[in-house]
């Protein structure tokens, strides 16, 4: 399977769970650590756990790897190699502006992160 159809599969399955706001950034032509990022919100932090073990439970049976996932509060992050998936809060989606950065990198705004 396809990177394209993988994400698609995940925002199904976010969707399909009740995940607000799902956006999808390529990154794949630019110098970042994964070639796509996705952006899900959750109704609260319990929302967001279940959303991370809803799709590790469908996923991983599919040959899907789940390389780490690091949860607080309001944040979740999936890393699954060349994915990652954050699922937050809207107030933590608000305070970290995750789509700015995002959109710069995938402008190719940033030519220097570090």
């Amino acid at each position: 399977m396809n990177l394209d159809d993988r994400v698609e599969r995940i925002i199904k399955e976010l969707d399909e769970k009740k995940a607000e706001e799902l956006e999808v950034f390529n990154l794949s032509d630019v110098d970042y650590i994964v070639d796509r990022v996705v952006l899900a919100n959750a109704l609260s932090d319990k929302h967001s756990s279940s959303l991370a073990t809803h799709l590790k439970d469908k996923l991983k049976p599919l040959g899907e790897e789940f390389l780490h996932i690091d949860e607080s509060d309001d944040w979740v992050v999936i890393d699954m190699g060349d994915i990652l998936v954050h699922i937050m809060s809207s107030q933590a989606r608000q305070t970290y502006s995750l789509e700015e950065f995002l959109t710069e990198i995938s402008n190719k705004k940033i030519t220097e992160i570090f």
